[in-house]
C-alpha cells in the first residue's frame, strides 16, 4: 500500500500530524508512506518507520511550490492521500481514496481536526521517532546520567517568548534545594539560525552552568534528549510539542496563543496560560505552581 502524507510547514503542526501517521501504520503494516513537508519540520519524520521518502515543500512566490510537489507525485498511484493542508492537490492526483483537511480557524484542539479527516475519536497523540544512535549522540553530550531541567527559551515570534530574568528566575527556583527539581542539570534548547540564538543569549548568559544545545541537535536528537527529561519547560513551540510527544513532563507558556488549540499533547503534558493573555502576565510562581503541580504526579506514577 502507497500512501501520500502531506502534512505542515511548521513544526508544531507537524508533530500534532504524527499521530494520525502512527494510527496509518498500525492500521496497514507495511505500508510505504511519503510525508510531504516544510524544510523545518523535515527531521521529524528521518526515523519514522515505513517511510518512503521525505518530500521538502519550501514555499514560493505564486504558491508554485504546489506546482512542484505536484509534478514528483503525480505520476504515482496512490491508495491513500492524505492531504492536512487543505490544497487543491488531493484532489489532483490519482488516488483509489484522499482525505483532505478543510482550513478556517474553528474551535477544538487543533489534535482533534486532523483526527476528523478519518474520522478518529478520541484523536492518535502525536509520537517522537528517534534511534539509538541519537540517544548515543546526546549521552556523548550529556556526559553523565544527571537529572534534566530542559529550557525552551525561544518561539518563532516575539509575542510568545517569556522573559529571559523569568527563565533564568525559575531555573533558579526549581534546581535549587527544595526545589522540584533540585539538583538537576538545566539544558537550553533551540532551533538553528541567528534568531534562535539571539533569543536564547541572555539565559545562556545567565546560567553558566546550563549546557548550551541550541542550534546544536537534529529533531531525532532532540527528541531522545527530551525523553529523558526529568521536566522540559518552554514557550508555545514546535520544541514544547516535541516534548510531551516523547511522553515527557512538558510544561507549554502560553500568552498570546490559544491553548484551547495548541497546548502540548501528552502523557504529562500541561499548558500554563497567562491570566490576561500577555506572556508578561504569566509569572514565575505560576509556573513554580503548575511545575509542583506536575511532578509529584509522575514520582507517584
Amino acid at each position: 500500500m502507497r500512501i501520500l502524507f502531506v502534512t505542515s510547514t511548521r513544526i508544531g503542526d507537524a508533530v500534532l500530524s504524527t499521530g494520525l501517521l502512527d494510527h496509518l501504520l498500525r492500521t496497514y503494516p507495511g505500508a510505504r508512506i511519503t510525508v510531504a513537508c516544510g524544510p523545518a519540520a523535515e527531521g521529524l519524520f528521518t526515523r519514522m518507520p515505513g517511510r518512503e521518502r521525505t518530500i521538502v515543500v519550501a514555499k514560493r512566490r505564486w504558491s508554485m511550490h504546489w506546482l512542484d510537489l505536484w509534478g514528483q507525485v503525480a505520476t504515482s498511484f496512490w491508495d491513500l492521500v492524505v492531504d492536512l493542508r487543505g490544497s487543491a492537490l488531493g484532489w489532483l492526483v490519482p488516488a483509489r481514496r484522499r482525505v483532505v483537511m478543510r482550513g478556517g480557524r474553528r474551535p477544538g484542539h487543533r489534535l482533534g481536526h486532523i483526527a476528523e479527516v478519518l474520522r478518529l475519536d478520541p484523536p492518535p497523540p502525536p509520537v517522537a521517532w528517534f534511534a539509538p544512535e541519537d540517544e548515543a549522540r546526546v549521552s556523548a553530550l550529556l556526559g553523565d546520567d544527571r537529572p534534566l531541567l530542559l529550557l525552551g527559551p525561544t518561539a518563532n515570534w516575539d509575542g510568545k517568548v517569556w522573559s529571559p530574568g523569568r527563565f533564568v528566575a525559575l531555573a533558579q527556583a526549581l534546581t535549587a534545594p527544595g526545589g522540584v527539581s533540585a539538583g538537576a542539570r538545566p539544558v537550553l534548547l533551540g532551533g538553528p539560525g541567528e534568531g534562535e540564538r539571539a533569543l536564547a543569549a541572555p539565559v545562556v548568559q545567565a546560567l553558566p552552568q546550563a549546557l548550551d544545545l541550541v542550534g546544536a541537535l537534529s529533531l531525532p536528537e532532540a527528541a531522545a534528549l527530551l525523553s529523558r527529561g526529568l521536566l522540559f519547560v518552554g514557550n508555545d513551540s514546535g520544541l514544547m510539542h516535541l516534548s510531551a510527544a516523547t511522553g515527557a513532563p512538558t510544561l507549554g507558556l502560553f500568552g498570546p496563543t490559544p491553548a484551547g488549540e495548541y497546548a502540548p499533547v501528552g502523557r504529562a503534558a500541561r499548558a500554563v496560560v497567562s491570566p490576561d493573555g500577555t506572556m508578561d502576565g504569566l509569572s514565575v510562581e505560576h509556573v513554580l505552581d503548575a511545575a509542583r503541580a506536575l511532578l509529584p504526579a509522575q514520582v507517584a506514577a
